[in-house]
């Protein structure tokens, strides 16, 4: 990747006090520390004017990447906020994950292709045709529903709790752990890379079927992107870590559950592994093609964003 490093110094307090009020109720509401601030100021602010500056005549899609708990949704949900309180833009932002197939379609791809496409994750245990319609109703300019879909349950919720766009949006925040992720070649498939992949896909047809998915992904939806942002994990195995943190998080916002579907530590190390193949080429390669990329440092921090030339 060809890329400049992108320096600012404006901080917080350069937005209006409207929105430098409503960044703060937010982080307070996502129990972040007060000294996420100064990512909100070096990072979040800028990216949103980059964003705000593309901006053109019909919806702007905004694609951003980012492995498990890199922090795709915090990011999202803060540039939304700029964006609508700082520059008065309608925005619509939503994750790949709200379209995962629910647990009775999961199962039913399961007995057809492979097993292990009953665990949502990989490209192929998404409502690709949902997606696209609803990415394409946005780019017209039409009004529309957007599902949500509760992990904690593992499936979808009721259709009366999605989330509705009744007027025309200007920009379009999609976030996904595999969005833009690159394909690979029959050769790199060869090989598993993880015990799960040994153990349970001797013969790689689960691996394959997730690759051809990704090359339709891109074809039906990704390549409609007209700026790519990549949140860059330094390296796989902080993944795992991120992620825990994130599983911790959700048994508190949903106690309810703690017992059923919230995974265990086991569980967890399994989990990840679906997505491990597809992350580690994606940390891999994506910089060289992401529009934006903001490195991630192993405590968590950000400080930089690089800009492709």
């Amino acid at each position: 990747m060809s890329d400049k490093d992108i320096k600012y110094t404006k901080r917080y307090t350069d937005c209006s006090s409207s929105t430098s009020d409503k960044c703060s109720a937010l982080r307070e509401k996502m129990l972040l520390p007060e000294r996420f601030n100064d990512i909100i100021g070096s990072i979040y602010l800028p990216i949103s004017k980059l964003i705000v500056d593309k901006k053109q005549s019909r919806p702007l899609l905004v694609s951003i990447n980012g492995a498990q708990g890199t922090g795709k949704s915090t990011l999202t949900t803060f540039i939304k906020q700029i964006i609508e309180s700082e520059y008065n833009y309608n925005v619509a932002a939503f994750s790949l994950d709200d379209f995962y197939l629910t647990r009775e379609l999961r199962k039913q791809l399961s007995h057809k292709i492979h097993p292990l496409l009953k665990t949502r994750g990989v490209p192929g245990t998404h409502d690709i045709n949902l997606l696209e319609n609803v990415l394409n109703s946005l780019l017209r300019g039409d009004t529309c529903s957007v599902p949500v879909f509760n992990k904690a349950k593992d499936n979808q919720v009721h259709r009366n709790d999605w989330i509705n766009y009744n007027k025309r949006v200007d920009i379009i925040l999609f976030e996904g752990w595999c969005n833009n992720s690159p394909i690979q070649n029959i050769s790199e498939l060869k090989n598993p890379i993880n015990e799960l992949e040994e153990n349970e896909d001797k013969q790689g047809i689960w691996r394959t079927y997730a690759n051809d998915k990704l090359d339709e992904y891109h074809q039906r939806v990704f390549k409609h992107a007209d700026l790519c942002v990549m949140l860059k994990a330094p390296d796989f195995k902080y993944i795992y870590e991120w992620r825990n943190v994130q599983e911790h998080k959700l048994k508190l916002e949903t106690p309810e559950f703690q017992q059923s579907h919230i995974m265990q530590k086991d569980d967890l190390v399994r989990f990840i592994q679906h997505f491990e193949r597809i992350t580690r080429h994606t940390i891999k390669h994506l910089p060289d093609d992401a529009d934006l990329v903001i490195p991630i440092n192993a405590d968590h921090s950000i400080n930089r964003i690089l800009q492709r030339k």
